[in-house]
């Protein structure tokens, strides 16, 4: 049976080029980087080369990258940390209703110790616009955080300006860009970003390692105390060979971004054409232009998305019914809620996303299963039936 992977914005495999940069620091150079002897030292360089290296991708400063265990924890510290910091200045945070539950999920637990937290609606494709959030700015603002690039429907937010509006009235800026990064051209200077969150799995490194851009100036509190790791801001010993995976990732992802977005740009549009062509009652979910490149979201009325999904796997192909971190919930997506469909249409949603491996011959039986799939899971239902009846 042929085997489909077509849900790279939960994770993608790591390159051969990343795990053969990742090896020795297992066996030959495995010393602590807080070490002062050879071994250690070793470390330590290689350690600051891969950060440089990051920090060449997003066109800042090497001592304004720290390391982290990902993007849940870097979302976290963002949040944390600079609400913490920054309590004489007020205590009300900004960010939109389809955020990553690491955002969302740390606001709620802000708001337990006393933060106000405004959650920004969205427009019918997820958008926000500078106007709505100038108006949601307060004189106790301390900061905004807006995702770069929506994890469910691919929509990229106007991030420039969404800064912009939040410097105008004194806050900092975070963004959540761990769908963006190593899928468009990063430059936090000119983005006006003042913290952005970042993971290395989605861009063919390995899990468990990411990193906080923290420009500098910015007040933070540390989020793990203990050693002097990453400037005494984030204790514990570094995750060498990952770190060098992230960097080695990193480094290839913004070498080749042209020919990466390329290619998922024609993939994603043959996708999306295939199946508004051969499947009807479907809806096309996200803004139709500002999105990820490899990002398909639809919704199939007259069907439950874990139906669709299961069966699809039956056939050999992965997808998702949106964020893999909710794949389990029976409940419908927030943020297709936030964009203003029904429950109905929501429970029948299908994330698809490309990947540097995807060929046109996954899309084109992707498209032919689904056909498939879609009529079979139909003929199970009344109202589909109903409403076919209506129209003969």
């Amino acid at each position: 049976m042929r085997k489909v992977y077509l849900d790279y914005s939960a994770t993608t495999p790591v390159k051969e080029e990343v795990v053969h940069e990742m090896l020795p620091y297992f066996t030959e150079k495995f010393g602590n980087a807080s070490s002062i002897h050879g071994f250690g030292q070793e470390a330590k360089r290689s350690l600051e080369q891969a950060r440089a290296t990051v920090a060449k991708t997003m066109h800042a400063a090497p001592d304004t990258i720290y390391f982290t265990a990902g993007g849940s924890e870097s979302d976290n510290w963002a949040l944390k940390g600079v609400m913490s910091a920054n309590k004489s200045k007020g205590n009300h945070i900004i960010t939109t209703k389809i955020e990553h539950h690491a955002i969302l999920h740390t606001c709620e637990a802000l708001e337990k110790e006393g933060a106000e937290v405004t959650y920004m609606e969205v427009d019918e494709y997820g958008l926000v616009t500078p106007e709505a959030l100038e108006a949601a700015m307060r004189p106790n603002t301390v900061l905004v955080s807006i995702m770069f690039i929506n994890n469910e429907i691919g929509t990229m937010q106007p991030i420039k300006a969404l800064s912009e509006v939040a410097h105008k009235h004194g806050a900092l800026f975070h963004t959540d860009a761990v769908q963006a990064y190593g899928n468009v051209d990063i430059d936090v200077n000119a983005y006006g970003i003042d913290l952005m969150s970042v993971s290395s799995h989605k861009i063919y490194g390995p899990k468990g390692v990411g990193a906080l851009y923290i420009k500098k100036g910015v007040r933070i509190h540390n989020l793990i105390e203990g050693g002097a790791q990453e400037k005494k801001r984030r204790a514990g010993t570094e995750n060498i060979s990952g770190i060098m995976g992230f960097a080695k990732a990193a480094e290839l992802a913004y070498a080749n971004l042209e020919s990466h977005i390329a290619h998922l740009t024609k993939l994603r549009d043959q996708l999306l054409k295939g199946i508004l062509e051969n499947v009807d009652f479907v809806k096309h979910n996200g803004h139709p232009t500002l999105r990820h490149p490899g990002n398909v979201n639809v919704c199939f009325e007259f069907i439950e998305g874990e139906a669709l999904l299961l069966s699809l796997n039956a056939k050999g192909i992965a997808g998702s019914s949106g964020s893999a971190c909710t794949s389990g919930s029976l409940d419908p997506s927030h943020v297709l809620l936030a964009i203003g469909l029904p429950h109905e249409i929501a429970h029948g949603s299908l994330r698809l996303t490309i990947g540097d491996f995807t060929t046109e011959e996954d899309v084109n039986y992707t498209v032919e299963a689904l056909k498939e799939v879609v009529q079979k899971l139909r003929m199970m239902s009344p109202l589909y039936d109903k409403i076919r009846g209506g129209q003969k």
